[in-house]
């Protein structure tokens, strides 16, 4: 699937229940959100809410996420697929890894 770059987001951190997220924007509209649960708590699987990716996360990475979002610039929403062997991330380059790069060769003695 092809990455969306984030133009925009906000960050939601609810005072009435264990609640923070950070909705990501693209042409003024939404495109998914990453949602951050408890230290230690299983993750759901990632998946769609409608049309949109919800990318599950511990709260220890919320910080990492704010810091791509803040200091990188572009950012991009990959979101490939949900359950085991599907890469879905914040990433810094919209092609994903694998994707086009010539194999390494590894000189010989």
């Amino acid at each position: 699937m092809p990455t969306t770059q984030i133009e925009k987001y906000h960050v939601i951190y609810s005072a009435n229940r264990f609640d923070r997220r950070i909705g990501l924007m693209a042409g003024g509209t939404y495109i998914g959100q990453l949602v951050f649960h408890p230290n230690g708590a299983t993750l759901p699987v990632d998946g769609l809410n409608g049309t949109q990716p919800q990318l599950h996360y511990h709260l220890d990475d919320f910080a990492n996420a704010l810091d791509l979002l803040r200091n990188e610039k572009p950012v991009y929403l990959l979101y490939s697929g949900s359950g085991g062997g599907y890469e879905n991330a914040l990433v810094t380059d919209p092609e994903t890894v694998g994707e086009g790069e010539p194999a390494l060769r590894f000189a010989t003695r």
